[in-house]
């Protein structure tokens, strides 16, 4: 990153050692982010801390999820989020988005958004995917599916198709009931450790793109 490159060439113009520093992300999403229905050590953000850390990273991740907000909420708070100690973000809206029925284009709008809030700021980002179900016909799915990848690779972001990628058996959706919550929405915590496992390389590369 600029501002990262800057640092080091004025520790070394300066004399003093440059040395590899924390990378600090945030985890823009909603109540899956935030850890709904779960003791705080289950939750994604302190599942994948331990998941990164025993890869060796060295970050720090904030809990950016407010339970209930649509890609909107994210957009109206993406400034406050991206505090200068930030490096880089996962951004993981849409689901509430999909449960009201959001116009596809409200929501890819809100999303550019925050895309465009994290480019100005130096900040990379993995922009997690979400799928909406057949029921809103095939026109409203294929807008929608279709938000993520697009701006992914419109704005050379990194990109990951689905939080819930891993909770499947070959695409059965039943093998997914014994990862959730009663609600039939939210993972359970062992839901979340897969959800993590399917993840974390992703963050990995967010990491690793965050300390250029």
């Amino acid at each position: 990153m600029l501002r990262k490159a800057l640092m080091s060439m004025l520790f070394a113009c300066c004399g003093f050692a440059a040395t590899a520093e924390q990378v600090v992300i945030a985890a823009l999403g909603d109540s899956l982010t935030q850890g709904y229905g779960l003791p705080e050590q289950d939750g994604f953000v302190p599942q994948l801390d331990r998941w990164l850390q025993a890869q060796g990273a060295d970050v720090r991740l904030i809990n950016a999820g407010v339970s209930g907000d649509t890609t909107a909420g994210g957009a109206a708070r993406v400034d406050w989020t991206l505090t200068p100690e930030v490096d880089g973000m996962i951004v993981a809206l849409g689901g509430n988005d999909l449960l009201r029925g959001i116009d596809p284009a409200v929501s890819r709008a809100n999303l550019e958004t925050i895309v465009k809030a994290a480019g100005a700021a130096d900040v990379d980002i993995l922009l997690v995917g979400m799928q909406a179900p057949g029921n809103y016909g095939a026109d409203y799915k294929q807008a929608f599916d279709a938000i993520y990848p697009d701006l992914a690779g419109q704005y050379e972001t990194g990109y990951a198709p689905s939080f819930f990628s891993g909770l499947t058996a070959e695409g059965d959706p039943d093998a997914a009931r014994q990862f959730m919550q009663p609600d039939g929405i939210h993972p359970n915590a062992d839901g979340v450790a897969l959800i993590v496992e399917n993840l974390g390389p992703h963050v990995l590369e967010l990491i690793a793109a965050a300390q250029q």
